[in-house]
Order: C-alpha cells, then sequence, then structure tokens
C-alpha cells in the first residue's frame, strides 16, 4: 500500500444549478436548513476540513449566492450554461492553476455530509495513491444513481450513470455519490478530454475514470457508512427531512453545526 505524506487540500463546490424540483424562484443551493443555506453547510465543511482555497461554482443566482456566503474567503467560478458535472469542475481550472495538492469536489445541494466522513475518504484516497477516489454508498435499490463497476481487486473501473447502463450494470449496488477527492494536475489535465456522447448529451465528470484507467492511473471508492450523509436536496420533501436530521443531530454533538 502506497502511504502519501499530508497533501495540500482544495476545495470544488458545484452550485450552479437552478434546482426546478424544489419548485421555487429561489437557486436551491440557498433554501435554508436548519437556518443557514444549505451551501452555507457546505462552505463551512471544507473550511473545516483545512481546505486551502475553495471554489464555489456558481450559474443561477449568483450574485444572490455570493451575498449569501460573503466573507468567508471563498474565490468564485462561473459556469454560465450548464453542461454537466465535468464542464462545472473545469470552470475551477484557472482559480487553481497554481494550486499543488488534492481537490476535494463538494455538492451545494449535500449539506449533511460530516467532517470525519470526509477524513475518511481523503485518508482512503491518500493512502491507495489514487488520482482519483469516489465516495459511495451501498444500497438495495440503487433506482437512478450512477453505479460503481470495479474489477476484482477492487479498483474503480468506470461509473456508469442508470440511464446508461445495461441490465447487469443496474444490477450493481454500490452508487456513486457525486464526492470526489483528486490530484490537481491529474484532475484539470483530463477532465478536458472528456466528451458528451452519452443519452444526456452531458459532460460526466465520471468519465475521468475510464481515462484514469487507460492511462494506467490508480482509481479508488471510499463506501461511506451512513447514506444519508450523502443524500442530496432536490424536492421541498427532502429539505424536510435534512432539516430533521441536522436538528437531530444537535443535542449530540454541537459541533456537528459548524461555526466560523
Amino acid at each position: 500500500m502506497i502511504h502519501r505524506k499530508q497533501r495540500n487540500l482544495a476545495a470544488v463546490i458545484l452550485a450552479a444549478g437552478k434546482g426546478t424540483r424544489m419548485k421555487s424562484d429561489l437557486a436551491k443551493v440557498l433554501h435554508p436548513v436548519c437556518g443557514k443555506p444549505m451551501l452555507w453547510h457546505v462552505v463551512a465543511l471544507a473550511r473545516n476540513l483545512g481546505s486551502e482555497k475553495t471554489v464555489v461554482v456558481t450559474g443561477h443566482q449568483a450574485d444572490l449566492i455570493k451575498e449569501a456566503v460573503k466573507g468567508r474567503n471563498l474565490t468564485y467560478a462561473f459556469q454560465e450554461k450548464q453542461l454537466g458535472t465535468a464542464h462545472a469542475v473545469l470552470q475551477a481550472d484557472d482559480a487553481l492553476r497554481d494550486f499543488d495538492g488534492d481537490v476535494l469536489i463538494l455538492c451545494g445541494d449535500v449539506p449533511l455530509l460530516l467532517p470525519s466522513t470526509i477524513e475518511g475518504l481523503l485518508k482512503r484516497h491518500r493512502s491507495s495513491g489514487a488520482a482519483i477516489t469516489v465516495m459511495t454508498a451501498l444500497l438495495d435499490n440503487p433506482g437512478s444513481y450512477g453505479r460503481i463497476v470495479k474489477n476484482e481487486e477492487g479498483d474503480v473501473l468506470k461509473i456508469v450513470e442508470a440511464r446508461d447502463a445495461n441490465t447487469e450494470e443496474k444490477a450493481i449496488k454500490e452508487i456513486n455519490t457525486g464526492i470526489y477527492c483528486a490530484e490537481n494536475t491529474f484532475l484539470f489535465e483530463n477532465v478536458r478530454k472528456i466528451d458528451n456522447k452519452n443519452a444526456q448529451g452531458e459532460y460526466y465528470l465520471t468519465d475521468i475514470f475510464e481515462i484514469a484507467r487507460m492511462e494506467h492511473r490508480q482509481t479508488a471508492s471510499f463506501i461511506i457508512d451512513n447514506p444519508t450523509e450523502a443524500m442530496g436536496i432536490n424536492t421541498p420533501d427532502d429539505l424536510k427531512t435534512a432539516e430533521r436530521i441536522m436538528m437531530a443531530r444537535i443535542p449530540r454533538d454541537r459541533h456537528s453545526l459548524p461555526t466560523y
């Protein structure tokens, strides 16, 4: 097993989407959970993990988003058209051009992740020597989530979106949470190689795993203990669920609601 020395950490937070299923004119990441915009919780997570530079990729209502998290020493990138996750990450290239280390890719609509969980992801990424590592979850009913395709050694060969998966791939229960850690240089050199030849016509960041394998680079996954932590907020009902979960944490561990 490869053991790396401690590496610098930066974060890219994807927050460009509108969130039409929220049935609101407000950008999805600005909806509050426990009195703070869900994006605020993700920004706080990155800060608490020691991110030296945090880039928020905005799009819809970019000015409102900047106002909601102002004063947090953030850098912003703008995604004019939402063309997929790879395209979103690429917008952060200029901001991280001089950075040397690992890049944590977070989603602005996933506010329930705990620092200890991301620390587990980072530990797995660094100890495995992977160029890129994905956080995954095991679900009995994986539904519309992307499936993690591995070899016998447990390396991630590819991630297949549910709508692009064949029958065998759809039977896989390990799914993609949309949270990643990658070497900065590897990430931005290779995200440019991703095309949009898929059912949605989008640039999927997940395609970078196949690129890594073609370049004989190590890939890895980190299976989260509690899949609920990685829940994305897509509907008003999801928002209520997240509020309930976060409120339940407060009596046990007040550090679950970060402050800075």
